[in-house]
């Protein structure tokens, strides 16, 4: 298989043998082992990935159907489709670890909301978004219509009210490949995201009824369904970027089938990777290893299951390269 691929992987085949390095072409060739069985995959998003401009690859992923349903945070979904259009007004600090508190002060009374060495424009970023994503909102509401965020934005984004604003190649939106797909997507937590806060704001300005957004428990019956529907055969692998609510929100699904509603023969994660930089600490969900998951009913005894301790934005668009072919 391997010499059938490009530079990138004959590249990875060579050099990636030890270490963090192997478990990286251990990771992808499971995750093509699980899909060439016929198996789907689940890949979740914690922390800024959008901003680290993941979808240079993950768009290319959702297109080719590597990709069965995505889970992330609120700020993922919005800071892509910010990054499609502000790009150009993204200010980047290679020197972010020398920065002072007053250097910190002065980003944010410029409005540039620092993400590790990338300042996200707050009011280019948010200014061409806010008016459109407001109307699809209160019109949904004066329609009686209730939808996900993930369903917001992709009105948003089909609509083609921002398409005059697109400051880089559309091809490397992962949020525009997904909302043509119309690929599922469970955001948990999105009230604590930008968009999330904005929609508060009105909520309690009485301007929007809470119930116009669906929920994060809607999010769960409607993952418990798609689960139930699709973990069968090959079942559901599981490529979780980093850790908190993008990860352990979608995994417990399968424990819940199983625990609170006393469902048999209910199949566990198929595959697992984990790529993150936190270690196992006390209490530490994010650095736990894989069998530990076994004793929430989340993986199974014979689930293939990798940790890769490294940067994800280093590894992640080279895992997607490997699957992609490249």
């Amino acid at each position: 298989m391997e010499q059938n691929k490009g530079p990138v992987s004959q590249f990875l085949a060579s050099n990636f043998l030890h270490f963090n390095a192997a478990s990286t072409i251990d990771a992808a060739k499971g995750y093509e082992a699980h899909l060439a069985a016929g198996g789907k995959m689940l890949i979740s998003l914690a922390g800024a990935m959008s901003t680290a401009e993941l979808g240079i690859s993950l768009a290319e992923m959702i297109r080719q159907g590597k990709v069965d349903i995505i889970s992330c945070t609120g700020a993922n979904l919005e800071e892509d489709i910010m990054n499609l259009v502000a790009h150009s007004q993204y200010k980047r600090i290679p020197n972010y670890r020398d920065l002072t508190p007053q250097d910190e002060l002065d980003l944010l009374q410029n409005k540039y909301n620092r993400v590790t060495d990338t300042c996200i424009p707050e009011e280019e970023a948010f200014r061409k978004i806010q008016h459109h994503i407001e109307k699809i909102w209160k019109d949904a509401e004066a329609q009686g219509e209730r939808y996900f965020p993930h369903e917001y934005m992709y009105k948003l984004l089909l609509s083609g009210v921002l398409e005059q604003e697109y400051e880089i190649d559309p091809k490397n939106s992962w949020m525009l490949a997904a909302a043509e797909r119309n690929l599922p997507i469970v955001v948990p937590g999105w009230e604590d995201s930008t968009m999330g806060n904005i929609f508060a704001s009105y909520v309690i300005k009485r301007e929007l009824q809470a119930s116009t957004v669906k929920s994060g428990i809607e999010y769960m019956v409607w993952l418990a369904e798609f689960y139930e529907q699709n973990a069968v055969d090959q079942g559901i692998g599981f490529f979780q970027i980093g850790g908190g609510i993008a990860g352990d929100f979608s995994m417990c699904v399968a424990p819940m089938l199983v625990q609170d509603l006393e469902k048999d023969n209910v199949l566990k994660w198929r595959y697992y990777c984990q790529i993150t930089d936190s270690t196992t600490s006390y209490g530490s969900y994010s650095g736990c290893i894989p069998n530990e998951k076994i004793t929430w009913g989340k993986l199974d005894v014979d689930t293939p299951s990798y940790v890769i301790e490294s940067d994800a934005t280093i590894v992640a668009p080279l895992i997607f390269a490997w699957i992609l072919g490249k």
